[in-house]
């Protein structure tokens, strides 16, 4: 039985192409080292525009949703892989779990959308 072709491309692919462009849209700096991306350059040049899942996909993160994803260049996004950051307070537990290093422009954490 042959499948159509959003099957092979798996259930989230549509929604995870549509995040994707509007990501590429609205962002400009990797978030994963800061710099500014070249939307310009193209695959494979390893300074490429890339989507990257924040949590990876084999930790539990969603594949298409866009609070999920994030603009990064190939060569961060090859270099995090599927590794997490966990940040920790003062008694050793773990507050937040994060991929990014960057100092953050507010506390996500308490982030409520409308």
């Amino acid at each position: 039985m042959k499948k159509n072709y959003t099957q092979r491309l798996g259930p989230f692919r549509q929604e995870y192409e549509r995040n994707k462009k509007k990501i590429l849209m609205t962002q400009d700096t990797c978030a994963l080292c800061g710099k500014p991306v070249d939307k310009s350059l193209k695959y494979p040049h390893p300074m490429s525009a890339t989507i990257d899942h924040i949590i990876p996909i084999d930790r539990g993160g969603h594949p298409s949703d866009i609070c999920n994803l994030q603009l990064a260049h190939m060569c961060c996004n090859r270099a995090k892989s599927n590794k997490l950051q966990a940040e920790t307070v003062a008694d050793g537990v773990p507050e937040a779990i994060s991929n990014r290093v960057l100092p953050w422009s507010m506390d996500w954490t308490k982030y409520k959308p409308k």
